[in-house]
């Protein structure tokens, strides 16, 4: 059965707390026609528009950068709305009573595919975009919700609709900075980071004083590009068209290059809008209020006991910048995520709550550099900046508001090297262990990408064949885990992350890999600095040094390696304990795209291992062939399922999900046997 409501509102009753004021609900329809899921039953999804309102005046909206400057209505309040998406049992009382919610990525929902391992979720109509049902069949319920204001207006994408900062009737108008890295040789690149919508277009296309600079290195001089030499353009039908939001060369920009432009904007989004409507939202799915509802949206407040935020990369960091903040505390003082499964973001928070803001640029060690990512403080807890006389903590604000959630950080060793990620648990000169808070856990898996290739892996701009570990299987058990620790007060595993005391984690230059034939090693790696936006950005959120003034290093260190490369500290998952690879988090860019002494950003890499000893000889390579390692492919793979049953038995694995590793560690032995 599939009912539609287009264009109706649903109106709440008024309330004490101006947060969610109405509901368009476009679309509500059984999932999969009505087919039940474990004790849940059958599931209905929701999507449509969500309205909010916030009084500028209550301290827990006066985080909100720019809030005295937002447009008010009648009543004081500043308006805004999202796009929001539901899944949830039909009936509610039958399913686990918590919400996980996906902070979206770049508009997009991707959570079906970490946890169901679906292979797609762009309709979510087809069994195969709801994978193997973990997620329905454990009763959860699931929620998007649009928070970033740039995001391309595309079916499917989820976006926040906010208005800008002004200062009565004049726009305010401050500095934006563009980067740019080409791969190959373009002759136009857009002011927005990657496919996002152009968030800021420059004022004057003519500006004679604009700078376009290109640089070598991340830290390295700046040359200033002619001005005669380019122009505000794009490129259509191999000719320049006048744009507010592009760069155009017509000699070209040379691949492998830094290229950045700073220019004067105007109309700022007020971004923490963003993260004050994933609070309110949430809010409104936990607690409800004294509302009246209606027709199509009945239920939907008050529908869940427990939150659980969920985010990967950008949204990982959005996390960590939301609890920063101090957003888990709604306008009412009640907690709004119980837990936090923040994914991937190393130590990095994000572009989520100043002025200008571009929430999709990130950082890492050859892309988007410079930007307010990896910025102190990166510890939970206080760790003394004593170089700019500060102690700070990203929870401090959480603690102080007693709204802390239970938090598990996961990594993949990767974000060692593209986000600083050991400094979430090292003092800031690397130099020693910090303990975490007491409600934090944090796992890293070793030998790990960004987010795992697809298999099998096929090179394209990188040096190496790119990562296919796949730690989706653990991030299952570690969600399931969490939920218990909120439901039932049961302890989660251990966390698992690389230690200085323990000698498993070191400066990149004492990393001891393997000399193995043909494989380059990093150099560099992405570096932290203190960076200085201008004195009001620390506290306003207003930058007005473009690019920030770049003061002393923090020091990111790395995981040790074993005499194959792999690494020895993290959960090491049976395709690293059995190896027939070696794995890592890094890999170098390919000449052919320039630069390739640099890091290939969010990219690890395979290194297979020879088959025979005569071929590892012939080839020089000092790691033990497959052949001498393993008595064939039944005695590899009841190996891997020993480990594979191990790591259950400790809770960093399903059980049920053992024979399914085992599986997949059987084709990577078919794929290397064929490649042989």
């Amino acid at each position: 059965m599939v009912f539609r409501v287009f264009g109706l509102c649903l109106l709440l009753g008024q309330v004490a707390l101006a947060e969610v004021v109405r509901l368009e609900v476009h679309d509500r329809a059984e999932v999969l026609q009505g087919r039940s899921f474990g004790a849940a039953g059958t599931y209905e999804k929701i999507h449509g528009r969500v309205f909010f309102e916030v009084d500028p005046s209550l301290e827990q909206n006066r985080i909100i950068c720019d809030i005295d400057l937002a447009p008010r209505n009648r009543q004081g309040k500043v308006e805004f709305f999202s796009d929001f998406y539901l899944i949830r049992p039909t009936r509610p009382g039958r399913g686990n009573g918590t919400v996980l919610y996906e902070v979206c990525n770049r508009g997009r929902k991707g959570m079906l595919g970490m946890f169901n391992r679906a292979t797609s979720s762009r309709e979510l109509t087809t069994p195969a975009e709801f994978g193997d049902a973990l997620l329905l069949d454990h009763g959860f319920s699931l929620a998007w919700l649009g928070w970033q204001f740039d995001v391309p207006r595309v079916s499917n994408r989820l976006r926040l609709y906010a208005p800008v900062a002004r200062k009565g009737s004049k726009p305010i108008r401050g500095l934006v900075r563009a980067e740019f890295v080409p791969e190959t040789r373009v002759r136009s690149f857009p002011l927005s980071d990657r496919n996002m919508e152009p968030a800021y277009p420059a004022i004057d296309l003519g500006d004679p004083d604009l700078k376009l600079t290109v640089r070598d290195l991340t830290d390295g001089p700046r040359q200033i590009v002619p001005r005669s030499r380019w122009r505000l353009a794009r490129e259509e039908n191999g000719k320049p068209v006048a744009s507010s939001g592009h760069v155009f060369m017509a000699s070209g920009f040379e691949p492998g290059r830094i290229y950045e432009l700073v220019y004067a904007a105007e109309n700022p989004t007020l971004v923490g809008l963003g993260p004050a409507a994933t609070r309110d939202f949430i809010a409104f799915l936990k607690y409800g209020g004294s509302v009246r509802e209606e027709g199509s949206a009945r239920g939907l407040g008050s529908s869940v006991r427990r939150a659980i935020g969920f985010g990967t990369s950008q949204s990982g960091r959005f996390l960590r910048t939301f609890l920063y903040y101090g957003f888990n505390q709604d306008e009412g003082r009640r907690r709004v995520f119980d837990g936090v499964l923040s994914h991937v973001a190393g130590a990095s928070r994000g572009s989520f709550n100043h002025r200008f803001a571009q929430p999709s640029r990130d950082a890492h060690s050859f892309m988007n550099t410079f930007y307010p990512t990896v910025i102190y403080p990166f510890a939970d807890l206080p760790l003394p900046d004593r170089e700019r006389g500060l102690n700070e903590g990203v929870l401090d604000r959480s603690r102080r508001q007693e709204s802390t959630p239970k938090i598990f950080y996961t990594n993949a060793s990767y974000e060692y090297y593209g986000r600083a990620a050991s400094l979430i648990h090292t003092s800031l000169d690397g130099a020693r262990d910090v303990p975490l808070a007491a409600d934090t856990r944090v796992y890293v898996f070793a030998g790990t990408q960004h987010g795992p290739a697809a298999f099998p892996p096929r090179r394209r701009s990188t040096a190496n064949l790119p990562n296919p570990n796949d730690f989706r299987w653990p991030m299952r058990a570690l969600l399931l885990a969490l939920q218990d620790w909120l439901a039932e007060d049961r302890q989660p595993p251990p966390s698992r992350y690389p230690r200085i005391s323990k000698g498993e984690l070191v400066p990149l230059e004492r990393m001891n890999f393997p000399r193995i034939p043909g494989v380059r090693l990093p150099a560099r790696m992405m570096q932290p600095y203190r960076l200085d936006y201008g004195p009001d950005f620390r506290t306003r959120g207003i930058v007005t040094l473009q690019p920030p003034r770049v003061g002393g290093a923090f020091k990111p260190l790395v995981l040790q390696v074993d005499r194959d490369g792999n690494e020895l500290a993290g959960i090491r998952l049976p395709v690293i304990r059995v190896p027939l690879a070696t794995y890592t988090g890094w890999n170098l860019r390919h000449p052919d795209i320039g630069s390739p002494a640099e890091l290939y950003s969010m990219v690890g890499s395979f290194i297979p291992l020879a088959g025979t000893r005569r071929e590892r000889l012939q080839a020089g390579d000092p790691r033990l062939s497959i052949a001498e390692r393993h008595a064939g492919r039944e005695a590899y793979l009841e190996r891997i399922r020993t480990e594979a049953a191990r790591l259950a038995r400790q809770g960093y694995l399903i059980g049920s999900d053992v024979p399914r590793v085992t599986r997949q560690a059987a084709e990577l032995w078919d794929y290397l046997s064929s490649r042989r």
